[in-house]
């Protein structure tokens, strides 16, 4: 399918070919027929696109210490590794469009709703569009697909006025005539009040007035005395500002002409360098529109699709956007003297020439129109360019999810291999067609199911979010392929069964991203302690950070942090002993909000052969100090590891230093496990072992939940469970 993309680097707009999205839960597919442009917003994205990279990190500076973060972390390699693919990459366009669904997984839709979609990330100038149910409104009959498109801008204008809360009979002053400025102008002379619509175009008056104004002004402080005059000498009961600019001078308009104990509403992208005395005088109100309404940028409502109460909340996001379409349907407003411009999505890129550069024509609504194909979308795409050379032994790699650490990590080190680069697959359509353009991909996907089917893909690298790494473990597996799957090898025991049953029927083919017990120092702890005979003392601890509640790493679906990380240090203790874990006892400190996992936390932890290992993840440091340490005790002898790079020996009085440069294992990890698929040799980490590593992470969770009582692996493992258990 066609989708407009902006190249993060170069800031330049093209429509590239890209494989059309799948249908998640709780989602629907909607083939567009037409999208509006946002002229505003996007003209702003395409001018900071277009700076230099030195403007875009002094405007982002938590990206920048995001980067410098991962520098000190990961090293300048990784790091310039993970920038340059960042770069190197699309981002979608549009939020606002209107078209058909032809799938859906959600009760609200069926297939051949007409509907109108929202959100940026969801609904983008693309032929097909994958759309969360709850960022969807169904179109009623009588409204065209034309004016259906505006539907995110008008509730955002809604959102606005609904802040305002005006009475019959009110003054209203609109300051930033622009789009959203005009469709709120419309809006509040259908609520029954008087309109002043202020803008420094004045090429935009005549389309205010027919969009409801009752007066239009130059937004400039000389205006005031003409904004007295129309209320009488009192000020407007509301202003709402819906320019978009970083002047001040925007908000101390609105303070001059707000009456005495008014509103004033900021719902456009402008300064707010607040003075205190014309608040103070007058005892305004100053209020912030969060977009479309309630709902926006939660998680919660956006992606998982719970809808907050009627009785509580009457309007949100999507309510305000079925609000809108009534109005259009009765009439209450309309938008086609807003649409100016008109393009195909073939012909997009001009369409951002001249939102960039109008010179002088009125640019306001711009629609991009697409015709129906009436074939189901193509969810592959193949690239004319050869992957790199590889030998003829070589083996065929289809990687599923392509994260950040995917990114920075797993696919820089893949292309360095003696592989095929074939299919990538994630849920992102300009994801999967930037990585495949990046790293040399022979096809991109949006559906698993196409990395799996693959017959050139001999191993399958999963790297996607948590909850589904067991579904892809055992898909590949019911393939016939051998999979690679970063940690965690799932996040419950039910999953763990079925896995189980796979690698009964077809073969231990599994290898989880457990690499630290190939880092060298890692290995040379183990060498120090070869010669061994009594159990070991291991203490494993990571200074993890805080992560906030709201990120997925959070989300009790994904099984929380220990499950997710904190299974490196357990696979490591199981390395180093060579026995595997039998009990574990767990405390930890209150979660940093309602339903998230703990993520600071001690576990002590009992191996078969008498060993015993603390693990302390910890989430309550500052990052500043190093991540990870790991001390063992053995026999009068002793080694501690300072996050890889140094490790202390000491045996009979003696103390060594030694300094290890190679990272935490991951190019040796995946370099071991190719070489074990293309020679038909067994996975390096024995499956028994990951499993028990599995199992100890769900134990700690358990021993948590009993509130630090001490739980055998056994009473969870899937093998010694009976049927009806």
């Amino acid at each position: 399918m066609q989708q407009v993309a902006q190249h993060l680097r170069t800031g330049t707009v093209t429509v590239e070919h890209v494989p059309a999205p799948t249908c998640g839960d709780g989602m629907i597919v909607v083939e567009v027929v037409r999208s509006l442009l946002s002229v505003g917003t996007e003209r702003a994205s395409i001018q900071s696109a277009q700076q230099s990279l030195f403007e875009r990190a002094r405007k982002q500076p938590q990206q920048v210490r995001t980067v410098l973060d991962m520098l000190r972390r990961s090293g300048l390699r990784q790091t310039i590794a993970a920038v340059r693919a960042r770069l190197d990459a699309f981002r979608p366009l549009g939020y606002s469009a209107a078209g058909v669904v032809v799938a859906s997984r959600c009760e609200e839709f069926a297939v051949g709703d007409r509907v109108a979609c929202a959100g940026a990330g969801y609904a983008s100038h693309a032929e097909f569009i994958a759309v969360p149910k709850l960022l969807a409104a169904r179109i009623p009959d009588g409204v065209g697909f034309d004016d259906a498109a505006y539907t995110t801008v008008g509730a955002i204008a809604l959102q606005g006025v609904r802040q305002a809360a005006p009475r019959l009979g009110e003054t209203v002053v609109v300051i930033g005539l622009g789009l959203i400025g005009q469709i709120t102008c419309s809006l509040l002379r259908a609520s029954g009040c008087r309109v002043i619509g202020m803008d420094v175009r004045s090429e935009l008056f005549d389309l205010a007035r027919r969009s409801g104004c009752d007066a239009v002004l130059p937004s400039d402080r000389a205006s005031i005395p003409a904004i007295m005059h129309l209320t009488g000498g009192h000020g407007a009961d509301a202003v709402i500002v819906t320019a978009s600019t970083p002047s001040n001078a925007p908000l101390e308009l609105a303070l001059a002409a707000a009456r005495k104990k008014g509103v004033v509403v900021i719902v456009g992208a402008t300064g707010m360098n607040v003075p205190r005395s014309p608040f103070y005088e007058k005892e305004l109100d100053l209020r912030i529109a969060c977009s479309y309404g309630p709902g926006r940028y939660d998680p919660l409502y956006e992606e998982h699709g719970l809808d907050y109460p009627y009785a509580y909340v009457r309007w949100t996001e999507q309510r305000n956007m079925a609000a809108f379409l009534d109005a259009l349907a009765r009439r209450t407003i309309s938008v086609e003297h807003l649409t100016t411009h008109r393009f195909s999505i073939a012909d997009a890129t001009n369409a951002y020439r001249l939102i960039a550069s109008p010179g002088g024509e009125l640019v306001v609504g711009v629609l991009l129109e697409y015709a129906r194909k009436g074939s189901q979308p193509q969810r592959v795409v193949e690239y004319p360019s050869p992957p790199k050379p590889a030998r003829s032994g070589s083996i065929g790699i289809g990687v599923v999810g392509v994260g950040s650490f995917a990114q920075s990590t797993l696919l820089p080190l893949l292309r360095q291999l003696d592989v095929r680069l074939e299919t990538v697959a994630t849920r992102s359509p300009l994801v999967a067609h930037s990585t495949a353009r990046h790293f040399g991909f022979r096809r991109s996907a949006t559906d698993m199911q196409e990395v799996i089917a693959d017959p050139n893909v001999a191993l399958v690298v999963c790297a996607t979010r948590h909850d589904t790494h067991g579904a892809c473990v055992c898909a590949a597996l019911d393939a016939g392929k051998a999979i690679f799957v970063e940690k965690p090898l799932c996040i419950r025991a039910e999953e763990l069964a079925e896995i189980d049953r796979r690698v009964a029927e077809h073969g231990e083919r599994v290898m989880v991203g457990f690499n630290r017990r190939f880092s060298a120092a890692i290995r040379a702890i183990a060498e120090h302690f070869a010669h061994r005979h009594a159990p070991m003392t291991i203490a494993y601890r990571f200074n993890a950070g805080a992560i906030p509640p709201t990120s997925w790493i959070q989300d009790p679906l994904h099984g929380g942090r220990i499950v997710g990380e904190g299974c490196h240090a357990i696979d490591t203790m199981v390395f180093l002993t060579g026995s595997l874990p039998v009990e574990v006892v767990a405390h930890a400190l209150p979660p940093v909000a309602d339903g998230v996992p703990h993520d600071t936390v001690s576990a002590l932890i009992r191996f078969a052969d008498g060993s015993i290992g603390t693990l302390h993840y910890w989430s309550n440091g500052d990052r500043a100090i190093e991540k990870e340490w790991c001390e063992v005790y053995c026999e009068e002898s002793s080694a501690i590891m300072e996050n890889f790079t140094r490790v202390t020996f000491a045996r009979g009085g003696k103390v060594q230093h030694k300094r290890f440069g190679s990272g935490k294992g991951h190019r040796e990890e995946l370099a071991a496990t190719v070489e074990a698929v293309a020679a038909g040799r067994p996975m390096p980490i024995p499956y028994e072992q990951l499993r028990a590593v599995t199992l100890a992470t769900l134990a700690i969770v358990e021993s948590l939940r009993r509130g630090g009582q001490p739980v055998r692996l056994s009473e969870l493992d899937p093998r010694t469970q009976s049927p009806n258990k």
